[in-house]
């Protein structure tokens, strides 16, 4: 019998990140006969990382300006990511965290949609990217308003178009049941934890590793470490809100900047435990933490509560959730975790419940028994896979 063609249909390809990587691992382990994406503006370099398989684009790659102003054509990308030719595919495979799924099907192709997140400007930061971008008032605000609204209605509608969901965490699940109302099967992100050694002694440092955006709640660290002085922060990552933590860091946080992957391999490894503020749907950074062994302290909602072992509830733990994004929350757990005791060994562990060969092993089965159920009945692809009931469950059983 021959093998079904698979096409894969990305956001964009303008720089490389978590979801370029989901993407390349996706191919690596069922390969397509094409990558779609809307613009093409990686580096050779980033762009050999998905092999070969041929990258098609839409007018929008040669729209003036794409390159810089993307976000400009806001308003077009749906009819862009229309366009897009996928007749000669047996199964789809989108990989969305706005648009992509938003591709036309036929009635003979089966559609499984990666979703990394729901369109968060349309849905649950909605208010917080109006305010960033001075967007919540006038004739502008009125107007970005009414274009989200649009968005949002084709955002719902087009989840009709998808035969099988997946979410990249179960808070995700959550977030596409209340937008869409369908479930999903959970299949988590590959990490990279093969890169990271593991280091079993450690120093007296705290660190984190982040780009420095405000919704990653860096300052909320400098002000728990300022009322700390007798412990010691370190800050790789660089970003947009550097200016204004220099200018209210303590003397006890040290704000490196961008840094090397040795460098960045050598303050993870060797720190006490790993911070990590912000409200993630998953969250990367804390599982190549704890992969060189390194416990993590992290804000108890989203991706955390499934990446961290709570030193408070679980066997084996491997870190310990905070439950309010204050200074004075953190303080406690800083302070709860070093009256405690966490095994590196139990860190590393778990971390590699979340590598690249789980993920491929568990994408490539979860294709073939989607595209087993709708070769029976199309209608039957859900249920085969055992949703229908439980938002909780999750993809697979993480070891213990």
């Amino acid at each position: 019998m021959q093998a079904p063609r698979v096409s894969y249909v990305h956001e964009w390809l303008a720089e490389w990140g978590g979801s370029e990587d989901v993407t390349r691992a996706m191919l690596a382990a069922v390969p397509g006969t094409a990558l779609h994406a809307t613009i093409d503006f990686l580096s050779p370099q980033n762009r050999a990382r998905f092999g070969d398989v041929p990258i098609r684009t839409t007018f929008l790659q040669r729209a003036p300006w794409a390159r810089t102003r993307f976000w400009n054509y806001l308003p077009v990308t749906p009819l862009a990511v229309e366009t897009h030719d996928l007749r000669g595919a047996d199964i789809i495979v989108s990989s969305s965290h706005a648009f992509a799924k938003g591709v036309l099907t036929t009635a003979e192709q089966l559609h499984v949609s990666y979703v990394h997140s729901p369109m968060r400007y349309a849905w649950d930061l909605h208010h917080e990217y109006l305010a960033d971008y001075r967007l919540d008032r006038g004739a502008k605000g009125l107007l970005a308003r009414y274009l989200f609204h649009r968005l949002r209605q084709w955002d719902r509608q087009t989840a009709n178009n998808v035969d099988l969901f997946l979410a990249n965490s179960r808070h995700v699940q959550r977030r596409i049941w209340r937008a869409y109302r369908r479930f999903a099967q959970v299949l988590y992100p590959p990490v990279a934890v093969d890169r990271f050694r593991f280091q079993a002694a450690k120093g007296d440092h705290y660190v984190t590793v982040s780009r420095l955006v405000s919704y990653k709640r860096v300052d909320l660290l400098l002000e728990a470490f300022r009322a700390m002085p007798q412990r010691r922060l370190v800050v790789v990552g660089d970003g947009p809100e550097m200016p204004r933590l220099r200018a209210t860091c303590p003397p006890n946080v040290e704000l490196m900047g961008f840094q090397s992957d040795d460098v960045v391999q050598q303050q993870l490894g060797s720190a006490r435990a790993f911070l990590f503020a912000a409200h993630e749907d998953f969250g990367i950074s804390p599982v190549e933490a704890q992969a060189c062994g390194t416990p993590v302290i992290a804000y108890g909602v989203g991706g955390s509560r499934e990446t961290v072992r709570d030193l408070r509830s679980e066997v084996r733990p491997t870190g310990l959730l905070f439950d309010a994004q204050t200074p004075a929350s953190l303080q406690a757990a800083i302070e709860a975790f070093d009256a405690a005791s966490i095994d590196p060994q139990d860190c590393r562990r778990w971390a590699e419940g979340f590598g690249e060969a789980v993920f491929r092993e568990r994408f490539a089965r979860i294709l073939g028994e989607a595209w087993a159920a709708w070769r029976r009945d199309p209608s039957s692809v859900e249920a085969a896979l055992g949703l229908g009931g439980n938002l909780q469950a999750p993809s697979r059983d993480l070891q213990a």
